[in-house]
């Protein structure tokens, strides 16, 4: 056959940008380590018995450009609207600022995760900001700075009440008005554990023996009430009162931590960062002072160097659990530092008083359309609210006007068959007030908005507005031009080490590695403006994504099956061995907890066991750090009768690719068990061995 010519070929491929090593620098290597080939480095690397010894069965690869355009072709057949849907997620202004010199900023986004407080004083000032923002926004003495989103926030907050009761009450308690994904992930990492959550009505509950209670404020349906008898409630049952809460109604309503509150928590997202259909936001959760040992994430610290000079630190650090292990209180290891900065930023960007003039503003056009609605015959749900509406249709029907809405480019979320709910946010304007009357039926004269906003008292009810100060430190006074807040970034930014300045030898999952034609796409409305509830028929170009990214991904790792949900490495962990114990319990093996963890392993591993409900038996290593397959065997055998997993990490965390893999697979598989391989060295087996192929059975 005869060969293609070479100038068919794009020039502008991937390989020649992003991989590192010229063929000089390939050359020198190995001749340095005595090794004729990369063809033979493998060979000597990678043991005979799990190689591949075939081609991926993938997609040829395209230049960047014809990448790009590729993927512009596929998100739009995805349909932005106007999304009112709420529940969490609404439309945000990402101010230019930021967006140009923080999401787009390679000295931000290229980082490593803030471990090491020599080369992080940019990113850890700017995580303090964002801390002090939610302690002074949620009305509580201490925040973490930052987590995975709100529904993986409230499992934590879960955690917490359970650790700080001493784990001596298993059941918790969630209102029925919290957002109904919040409260499915609570129940998933709630049954893995043991935990009883009962989800009902809070007024009709009692609370004993509950290690803690969880509800929403403003409630999913909009509604915001004074909770302070219901606190007190809580409190004289024994349990802890958690608050899901939304930052911008904070800077109108009085804050949880006033009225009782020991936890709350929530979603970052409206405060200057696109909704991506789903993330990743960063999420947050501040407490009280004394439960500072239980609260997950990282906590950033102001110390003082040798000096005296004031130096940030991590003053409780994720990588604890390295050395907690199975008695840690959390698994998450990275949590969403990019997004963090983003809303932070915002933060500092407004300030207080622009914060407040957003809120108003969201708030006030709320009250406008609800006068609108009630003009054409709507029924509005009684009580206060901020920009969440539960319109009840009665004979109309919810389908019928949510329908009506959809065919003029309008998202609204139906609740049931006699009420949708409508949710305003800092993007909505007067004209959307206006289509949306018109949609539901109004006459042009009925969506005279003008005339509708005459009476409106843009301000929250009386009972409920917030007194006090709040954002008082100089940072978020200081820094409200354009030109202001771009020196403020940038300063921080040369506090950093970055991809800009050198190469980040530490091992990584987190985002160094992404090229700027793969950032490109992040800030492209056709992605970033879609709601993760958006109606599946908007959402076109998404799921041609996931069904490429889940094939690809299978031919890859050589699995049958592979999901997208997790969205860390932490949470892909504790999935993975919910599959595992899933597996076991099918097999009506329920009973199997055992978890074979080398000591080798990533310090999240055990974490992720615990969580999964599993026992956690350690496996020795060798000298060079490879597992002891003599004491696995051992230790499986011991717990034969109640062995579930083992979790393996390959290549190891010191690189190297143990020969005896297969037989490490067949020996827990031997005495019932299921292997979790960490996937978090999968860049060196891309193309040379598959997991699924030579005995793991989760990654």
């Amino acid at each position: 056959m005869t060969a293609r010519p070479a100038f068919l070929e794009p020039t502008d491929t991937f390989v020649r940008r992003h991989v590192g090593p010229t063929d000089a620098d390939v050359a020198a290597m190995l001749d340095r380590i005595g090794v004729p080939s990369l063809d033979a480095l493998v060979d000597e690397t990678i043991p005979s018995a799990i190689r591949l010894g075939r081609e991926l069965a993938l997609p040829a690869g395209l230049g960047e450009s014809a990448g790009l355009a590729s993927l512009a072709a596929i998100a739009d057949r995805n349909q932005v609207t106007r999304s009112w849907i709420g529940m969490g997620y609404h439309g945000a202004i990402v101010p230019p600022v930021i967006q140009r010199n923080v999401l787009e900023n390679p000295s931000w986004y290229t980082q490593y995760t803030p471990y090491q407080a020599e080369i992080s004083q940019g990113r850890l000032e700017a995580l303090l900001n964002f801390q002090t923002m939610v302690a002074d926004l949620c009305g509580l003495p201490l925040a973490g700075s930052s987590l995975l989103d709100e529904g993986t926030a409230a499992a934590e907050a879960m955690a917490l009440c359970w650790a700080a009761g001493r784990k001596q009450r298993d059941r918790f308690v969630i209102s029925q008005r919290c957002h109904p994904q919040t409260i499915a992930v609570v129940q998933t990492r709630a049954e893995a554990i043991g935990m009883q959550v009962e989800v009902g009505d809070l007024e009709a509950m009692d609370f004993e023996g509950a290690c803690g209670v969880l509800d929403q404020y403003p409630d999913t349906y909009g509604r915001a009430v004074d909770l302070q008898r219901l606190a007190d409630r809580v409190h004289d049952g024994g349990a802890l009162y958690v608050v899901a809460t939304d930052l911008l109604a904070l800077t109108l309503l009085t804050p949880p931590g006033e009225f009782g509150a020991d936890v709350v928590l929530g979603n970052s997202q409206r405060f200057g960062v696109p909704m991506g259909f789903g993330g990743p936001h960063a999420a947050f959760l501040a407490t009280r002072d004394e439960f500072k040992r239980q609260i997950p994430g990282r906590l950033i610290g102001v110390s003082k160097d040798r000096h005296g000079a004031p130096a940030l630190r991590m003053a409780l650090q994720t990588r604890e659990q390295h050395i907690r292990r199975d008695k840690a209180t959390s698994n998450i290891c990275t949590a969403q530092v990019l997004l963090a900065i983003m809303a932070g930023m915002y933060a500092v960007y407004h300030g207080p008083k622009g914060l407040k003039a957003i809120a108003t503003r969201v708030h006030g056009l709320t009250k406008t359309l609800h006068k609108g609605l009630e003009a054409i015959g709507y029924r509005v749900a009684p009580g206060a609210y901020f920009d969440t509406l539960r319109v009840m249709t009665d004979e109309r029907g919810a389908e019928a006007a949510v329908a009506a809405a959809a065919a003029r480019g309008i998202d609204l979320r139906p609740i049931d068959e006699t009420s949708f709910g409508v949710s305003f946010d800092e993007s909505t304007n007067a004209e959307d007030v206006e289509a949306l009357l018109l949609a539901l039926g109004a006459t042009q004269a009925q969506a005279n908005v003008e005339l509708l906003a005459t009476g409106v008292d843009p301000n929250v009810a009386t009972g409920l507005a917030r007194t006090g100060e709040f954002l008082t430190h100089p940072i978020f006074h200081s820094y409200h031009s354009e030109h202001e807040m771009l020196r403020y970034i940038h300063r921080l930014a040369a506090r950093d080490l970055s991809l800009t300045t050198s190469m980040i030898p530490l091992g990584s999952c987190t985002m160094k590695l992404n090229a700027t034609s793969e950032m490109l796409p992040v800030t492209w409305p056709s992605l970033g403006a879609l709601h993760p509830f958006a109606p599946a028929e908007r959402t076109a170009g998404y799921q041609q994504l996931f069904r490429d990214l889940e094939s690809w991904l299978g031919e890859i790792t050589g699995f049958a099956g592979v999901s997208l949900q997790p969205n860390a490495g932490s949470q892909g962990e504790f999935a993975g061995m919910l599959v595992i114990r899933a597996h076991h319990q099918a097999q009506g093996q329920g009973h199997r907890d055992v978890c074979l963890i080398p000591t080798s392993a990533h310090g999240t591993n055990p974490a992720s066991a615990v969580m999964a409900g599993m026992r956690v038996v350690a496996v020795a290593c060798d000298v060079r750090g490879n597992v002891d397959v003599d004491d696995l065997r051992a230790k499986a055998e011991k717990h034969a009768d109640a062995l579930a997993a083992i979790m393996i990490t390959y290549p190891s965390t010191h690189g190297v690719f143990e020969t005896r893999i297969r037989e490490i697979c067949t020996i827990v598989h031997e005495f019932g068990g299921q292997v979790y391989l960490d996937g978090a060295n999968m860049n060196a087996q891309v193309g040379l061995c598959r997991p699924g192929d030579y005995g793991a059975d989760v990654c």
